[in-house]
């Protein structure tokens, strides 16, 4: 078999997929995509690649650029607004880091927070109501705050430890975040936001590298990468993992060693996605997405172009209506 007919039955097996995972009919040809059924949740994946935010839409493969300049890139959960990060610096030393708010809609950009080059913001997460946005920054990465969307208004939630990559729970009372204890090294731990309790419910064993926690859409459990079950293995061959809220019940969810970043649930539940790297690819320095079920049974891929250094896979809640490419 050819690599051009192997690439096309993929293209094809994609779309198939995809139309399942979107509720959407798969039309890479067609001017626009119509949902299957009027209650379609299943939007557009958006995927941060360092220099931009790339925007895969439902019933394609091939992505268009969303956002230049862009990093780490979410969506509300009405699917509206995107946040994201900028800390890069342009070549004529204009561009200052900053969070902003892009309107899906309309096409306006909006400033959240703007700092002196240097000031570091982490990876932002929305809160189910679609209200704040909450992030880590500091000179440590040291300060998880949430942002009003509307005001701009900031409030520290927890700070003094370093921590990465924070997701909001869907049931609005828990952050998850990696979190370096200073005795036991980094952890994954859960601020409960009534309280302000932080506590953990992940400790690594030796040699672990693990990465991208997010909460399973019933507030229940946590995602994450791991190489626990590959420590001999090069760094990017890993697995996809749950842990309980209450630090019980570790599960390994694929069973293949590869490559995950960034596992993200569909708004409906139903399907998880993630960034990884097909078999055929040769060289690993990017990744496609890979779907599977919320069961985590048989995946397929959404191979379209690689997506080199990608730092963030986010998926989108279908809009009724979007500025045209």
């Amino acid at each position: 078999m050819t690599a051009l007919n192997r690439r096309a039955l993929l293209r094809t097996a994609a779309l198939t997929g995809l139309a399942a995972a979107t509720g959407v009919a798969a039309a890479p040809h067609a001017a626009s995509a119509a949902p299957a059924a009027a209650d379609a949740v299943n939007g557009s994946w958006l995927v941060s690649v360092g220099w931009g935010v790339l925007q895969v839409d439902p019933g394609r493969t091939t992505p268009r650029e969303l956002l230049p300049n862009g990093d780490h890139a979410k969506s509300s959960p009405d699917g509206r607004y995107v946040a994201w990060v900028n800390t890069a610096r342009s070549g004529d030393g204009t561009l200052e880091p900053f969070v902003a708010v892009y309107d899906r809609v309309t096409g306006q950009k909006r400033t959240l927070l703007a700092d002196p080059f240097g000031v570091r913001y982490g990876a932002p997460t929305w809160s189910p109501d679609g209200s704040e946005i909450a992030l880590v920054t500091g000179q440590d990465n040291d300060r998880l705050i949430a942002v009003d969307v509307v005001t701009g208004a900031t409030r520290v939630l927890v700070e003094g430890h370093s921590m990465r990559d924070p997701d909001w729970s869907r049931d609005g009372s828990m952050i998850v975040v990696r979190w370096r204890s200073r005795s036991q090294g980094w952890q994954l731990r859960v601020l409960e936001l009534a309280t302000g309790t932080v506590r953990p419910v992940y400790t690594p064993v030796a040699g672990e590298m693990f990465i991208s926690p997010v909460f399973m859409p019933d507030s229940g459990r946590v995602v994450f990468c791991t190489n626990r079950w590959h420590l001999d293995r090069e760094v990017y061959n890993q697995s996809l993992a749950s842990v309980r809220i209450g630090g019980t019940g570790l599960k390994k969810l694929t069973d293949e060693p590869r490559f995950y970043l960034s596992p993200v649930f569909s708004p409906d539940g139903r399907y998880c996605a993630a960034l990884s790297i097909p078999p055929e690819n040769e060289y690993p320095d990017g990744g496609n997405i890979i779907v599977s079920t919320s069961g985590f049974g048989e995946q397929w891929w959404i191979p379209g172009d690689e997506y080199d250094d990608s730092t963030r896979l986010d998926w989108a809640r279908a809009i009724t209506a979007e500025v045209p490419a």
